[in-house]
């Protein structure tokens, strides 16, 4: 089904139920890893994939399509991310560098994530990066998103986005040779 038709049967009241169904069957999986990548810790990204979809089943009647569909769910998913984290930092005062220590900790200590070396030393290398790159590279390289869209999702230039994710690949590349 096209999102288009998940979202003319969405605001059919009949089959409301249905096309939502429809819609998380489609987008859930991309939309944990999303979140996850950015969270880290799986009971996280959960939560955060719960509160993502009770907005998307309040909101999704008056969608405008001035973007698509998967646009507008992936901003929904990245601010709630981004508050998830910065709410974070707030409630134990903590620089954003020590949260993202507690990311990497998670990475090196539990079975959150599974992974040979070089993909550990990744995602290391990615939590290293300033929040917008870190985005941006997430949303590059994993998602394969297009910089027009993801210019969408972040309220960004395609010019700046291009120039952050080069950037973020630099250093990945830096750090994942240096990281033991």
């Amino acid at each position: 089904m096209s999102d288009e038709e998940i979202i003319q049967q969405f605001r059919n009241q009949d089959t409301q139920s249905y096309a939502f169904n429809m819609l998380v069957r489609k987008y859930q999986q991309k939309l944990y890893w999303l979140l996850r990548r950015m969270v880290v810790d799986h009971d996280d990204a959960d939560d955060l994939l719960q509160n993502v979809w009770i907005k998307v089943w309040q909101n999704l009647a008056n969608f405008k399509a001035e973007s698509q569909l998967y646009t507008w769910l992936y901003r929904i998913s990245v601010n709630e991310a981004l508050s998830h984290l910065d709410k974070k930092k707030k409630r134990f005062f903590l620089p954003l560098g020590d949260v993202e220590a507690e990311l990497s900790n998670k990475i090196d200590t539990g079975n959150q994530i599974s992974g040979n070396d070089l993909l550990l030393r990744l995602q290391k290398a990615i939590l290293t990066l300033p929040e917008k790159q870190r985005i941006v590279f997430q949303l590059r390289y994993y998602e394969e998103m297009p910089y027009e869209e993801m210019s969408k999702v972040l309220d960004t230039s395609v010019g700046a986005l291009k120039a952050s994710y080069h950037h973020a690949a630099k250093k990945i590349e830096v750090l994942i040779t240096r990281l033991d």
